[in-house]
């Protein structure tokens, strides 16, 4: 496989078109409007966001982002690989690097919202592999049927 690169960039740069809109038709599949919690594009150029792009040679192929929440909690943000992408252990690092920013930024607990539906079930599956577990609604969050929240305290910070 070409070089796997994990870098921060702008979610503005054109070469991201493709990882956006197949982010933005994954997330309103089977989601209700009202469910979908994906931050604009535009939103994600903040001080308080880590916006993350992994490419495999100069093709971007996944992205993340992590939101500071104040409290030294951090929210996971748009995460997406492209789906010809999937099944190659991307997803993993680009979460592992997502955690690492959050460690660099000295925050104690990563949380996120994903969706309940099947669609979503490998998403899940994969941040209970990496030590997630289900926990209430957060921040503004409320009950969703079509909502999972999940959470991760960090060792070491």
């Amino acid at each position: 496989m070409d070089t796997l690169t994990v870098a921060a960039e702008s979610p503005l740069h054109p070469d991201l078109d493709l990882l956006f809109s197949r982010h933005h038709t994954h997330c309103h599949m089977d989601t209700p409007p009202e469910s979908i919690h994906m931050m604009d594009r535009s939103a994600l150029v903040s001080p308080e966001i880590a916006f993350l792009v992994l490419r495999h040679g100069d093709r971007p192929v996944a992205m993340g982002a992590l939101k500071d929440l104040g409290g030294r909690r951090a929210e996971l943000k748009s995460m997406h690989v492209l789906d010809e992408m999937r099944g190659l252990g991307l997803a993993r690092r680009l979460l592992d690097a997502l955690i690492e920013a959050a460690r660099d930024r000295q925050m104690q607990t990563v949380l996120l919202e994903t969706g309940s539906q099947d669609s979503f079930a490998a998403a899940r599956a994969l941040y209970l592999r990496a030590g997630f577990e289900v926990c209430e609604p957060f921040g503004d969050y409320h009950v969703d049927a079509n909502s999972v929240y999940m959470k991760k305290r960090l060792s070491g910070v």
